[in-house]
């Protein structure tokens, strides 16, 4: 049963190095747990599985959800309009954001790999939320508690559709926002910072102090130190804790054919 863990950087991610077998048992599955609140992002190499494993492995460490009416905890990740009818929001993904930032519970976390890679780009960044709200001066700590943001779909999706037609705003309005804390207290006693595509406003704030505001939080949270960049390779797996992390991908050739599969895991931690 080999499990040794590798630091990748000190403020996030760590590599683990184990096998199918160990995955798919589950014994392993509360030290996973406890490492996605340490290191955020775990990183396995040359595992080679297929659909079901995947899907059994988030399994031991959460409830999969289903997604665009596939099959339960699998999502074709990819902008070929035959392999995903929604490819075109999928461009969304080339800008920091938290999945589910609008839902009572964000989703806890999110399992990926690679099926087919880009021959350029396609690389997967994270952004540790949490150690970043924690390197910022204690001034600021104390200012930024109590500021509520309002996260909406329709924000993020301006960065896809800078041009809207009055159609597709209005569509977009009609997923209600979301007002959060801007600084996330956790049950486990860790914070992090609730930004990214989706975060619309700052509530009591000017629509420029509101701005300069969470662009500036962001430019701060994705800093080298907090970020680590995957560079996929075929037979990789990556887990993420979305209730800690940004993640984008960078940008690929929209017509090389990349492919990921990604399970999504339930949200257990309600933001209020």
């Amino acid at each position: 049963m080999p499990f040794e863990v590798v630091p990748i950087k000190p403020q996030i991610g760590a590599e683990v190095r184990t096998d199918v077998a160990t995955l798919l048992g589950g014994e392993r599955a509360a030290d996973l747990r406890r490492l996605l609140e340490e290191r955020v992002v775990l990183v396995f190499r040359d595992l080679f599985l297929d659909d079901a494993q995947q899907v059994a492995i988030a399994r031991t460490l959460g409830t999969p959800l289903k997604e665009g009416g596939g099959e339960d905890g699998v999502y074709r990740i990819s902008l070929d309009g035959a392999q995903n009818p929604k490819a075109d929001y999928l461009r969304g993904a080339f800008y920091w954001h938290i999945d589910g930032s609008t839902q009572e519970k964000p989703y806890y976390a999110t399992l990926l790999r690679p099926v087919v890679l880009a021959p350029t780009g396609g690389e997967t960044e994270f952004a540790n939320t949490a150690a970043a709200y924690e390197a910022l001066p204690d001034e600021e700590k104390r200012a930024l508690e109590g500021l509520r943001v309002v996260h909406s779909m329709e924000r993020s999706l301006w960065y896809v559709y800078p041009e809207p037609s009055l159609a597709q705003v209005e569509a977009w309005q009609r997923v209600r926002p979301k007002s959060c804390p801007l600084v996330w207290a956790h049950a486990s006693g860790t914070r992090s910072l609730l930004i990214g595509a989706t975060a619309d406003y700052v509530e009591g704030l000017s629509p420029e102090e509101s701005r300069r505001l969470l662009v500036r939080l962001r430019e701060f949270a994705t800093q080298p130190p907090f970020v680590y960049r995957h560079r996929w390779r075929l037979g990789d797996l990556v887990i993420w804790n979305n209730t800690a992390a940004m993640h984008r991908a960078l940008p690929y050739p929209a017509d090389c054919g990349r492919l990921l599969i990604r399970t999504t895991l339930a949200g257990e931690e309600a933001v209020h």
